[in-house]
């Protein structure tokens, strides 16, 4: 496992390779949240006592300012009771740079304490792991271009359902 990639790379490859869902999706999981307490943990206080060093102090200072900067627009867009869902659906939507590690620092970045903060992103994490595996066992079965047509219907049936609404209006 590795940034960026995580459970979101590792489940689809062993789809691929035809793998058992009960073996590799525990794994995966597992396996994408190990590191998550030791980020919690530590990636801060690093990033603080990185920032006054020559070399790499300028990236981060700028990590933690934008940190913080997001941190505090995510609270005041979701309040404080909201912050654990933003979390968990932060983690739990399977995009590049909204996985477990990033989610993690982030809750470090508000402040969220241990319990919530582990609770919200391993709830993403089994979210994000759910997704993928339906995502990859729908393409193992119908093949990308039947994924593709699914997709294709269900945007025209929103579509549809928009306009609609809109020419109801």
């Amino acid at each position: 496992m590795v940034p960026i990639i995580e459970l979101r790379g590792a489940i689809p490859i062993a789809e691929g390779f035809g793998l058992n869902l009960f073996l590799y999706y525990p794994i995966a999981i597992i396996g994408n949240m190990l590191p998550v307490p030791v980020i919690y943990l530590f990636a801060r206080k690093v990033l603080e006592f990185g920032k006054d060093k020559k070399i790499i102090g300028k990236f981060f200072t700028w990590c933690i300012e934008k940190g913080e900067k997001g941190g505090e627009k995510l609270r005041k867009s979701a309040g404080n009771k909201g912050i654990f869902w933003a979390l968990l659906i932060f983690v739990g939507i399977p995009l590049p740079g909204t996985g477990a590690w990033t989610g993690t620092l982030a809750a470090s970045f508000l402040k969220l304490d241990f319990k919530t903060s582990i609770s919200a992103v391993a709830l993403g994490v089994l979210l994000a792991g759910i997704i993928m595996s339906c995502g990859s066992k729908l393409v193992s079965i119908l093949g990308w271009f039947g994924v593709i047509a699914i997709v294709a219907v269900i945007l025209v049936i929103i579509l549809i359902s928009i306009f609609v609404k809109k020419k109801k209006k």
